[in-house]
């Protein structure tokens, strides 16, 4: 079969009837930002914290999402990791604070909400204890190349579709809801798998059970797509009942890339996960570099039907280290987003100002205006 064309929305969601308008109910506007690993000096320092959090409240912010997996390893205390023969890499704080726990606690004082973030997914670095000590957990390409190169750099992909994998991602997230006082969890692009994987043992066997039928050599094919997609979703609907039984009012948060591309590349079907009601808040990663390709994005009609039931709200780049963004395009696609009824998330903290072409005072001094009153979700938990 043809390869699915890179612009294509799935036959399948494309020829679905749009749900009947319902009654709704107020959304809480999402003001939110990412806390990276490049935060991590500010998230280590108690003081340095507390003004950060304090900050964000000024500035009538309302989520913070700090990330606890990233490169294989968990940023918090984790028993499960350990069981998994990864080392403990606990980064206790400089007064020998757990960083997550004093997060919480500033923020939910100062009345802002703490999403964590589970941002690799089933993503690892290849030279991590993870990889290194669970080779059978990895997924490969069809000629056996088992790296990808990411914006992280060479990772290598955990198969979503293992019981073994499954249960490992399950039980870290069951483990940080159940430790901490979150208000939620954030599942991002990587809880997905790039379409050229799938091609290992286990998933070649599987498939051929279920369809009676080999793996096709294009990855695109759309049986191939479909059949990895629905297994993905499959795997969000437990995580999401696991997490519900452990603590029923925790937000269900997904911040993956434009749903074409999710779908096409990553299979990552997440209209379906809306749909299904497994997702509880949407934040769609929209990091274009002009004003007009984010309104391309904003304006699609799937974000327009997700909005319709859930709070939905968008990425905002708010520059990296070695490429700053001006305040103008940011103010310019805050307005956009807000003038369609779409919260926003900016990625990252550090960058709100810090890296920021203009001064600090300035760059402060617009977020301000941005958002001139509050819009607490506070009220969820």
């Amino acid at each position: 079969m043809s390869a699915i064309a890179p612009w294509a929305v799935p036959q399948a969601i494309a020829q679905s009837a749009m749900p009947e308008p319902i009654a709704q109910r107020p959304m809480q506007e999402i003001r939110g930002v990412w806390m990276t690993e490049n935060d991590h000096d500010i998230l280590s320092d108690r003081t340095k914290m507390q003004e950060a959090v304090s900050q964000l409240a000024r500035l009538n912010l309302n989520t913070i999402y700090p990330v606890v997996w990233n490169s294989g390893y968990v940023l918090y205390p984790s028993a499960v990791a350990q069981r998994a023969e990864i080392q403990p890499f606990i980064r206790q704080g400089l007064q020998g604070q757990d960083i997550l726990a004093d997060l919480i606690t500033q923020s939910h004082r100062q009345g802002l909400l703490v999403i964590p973030w589970f941002e690799f997914g089933f993503m690892a670095p290849p030279t991590s204890e993870l990889a290194l000590n669970h080779p059978e957990w990895l997924t490969q390409q069809r000629d056996g190349n088992q790296t990808w190169i990411s914006a992280a750099g060479e990772v290598v992909w955990l198969n979503p579709f293992l019981p073994e994998v499954q249960k490992f991602i399950t039980d870290l997230v069951l483990e940080a809801v159940t430790q901490y006082d979150v208000d939620g969890i954030q599942f991002d692009d990587h809880t997905s798998l790039p379409n050229v994987f799938g091609y290992d043992s286990y998933t070649l066997a599987l498939y051929k059970q279920e369809t009676k039928k080999d793996a096709p050599a294009n990855p695109q094919d759309p049986e191939w797509v479909r059949w990895r997609a629905d297994k993905i979703t499959a795997f969000v609907t437990q995580l999401n009942q696991a997490v519900k039984q452990r603590k029923p009012n925790a937000i269900f948060s997904v911040s993956p890339n434009p749903y074409v591309t999710a779908y096409n590349t990553y299979l990552q079907d997440w209209l379906t996960w809306v749909r299904q009601d497994i997702v509880d808040e949407l934040i769609v990663q929209v990091y274009r570099p002009d004003l007009q390709s984010f309104l391309n994005q904003i304006t699609r009609p799937e974000i327009q039907e997700v909005q319709q039931k859930i709070p939905t709200g968008v990425g905002v780049l708010t520059g990296l280290r070695n490429k700053p963004v001006a305040m103008s395009l940011i103010q310019a696609k805050v307005n956009s987003a807000r003038d369609r009824e779409l919260g926003v998330s900016f990625f990252y903290y550090e960058s709100l100002w810090d890296e920021g072409p203009e001064p600090i005072t300035e760059r402060q001094s617009n977020f301000q205006a941005l958002f001139n009153l509050p819009a607490s979700r506070f009220a969820m938990r």
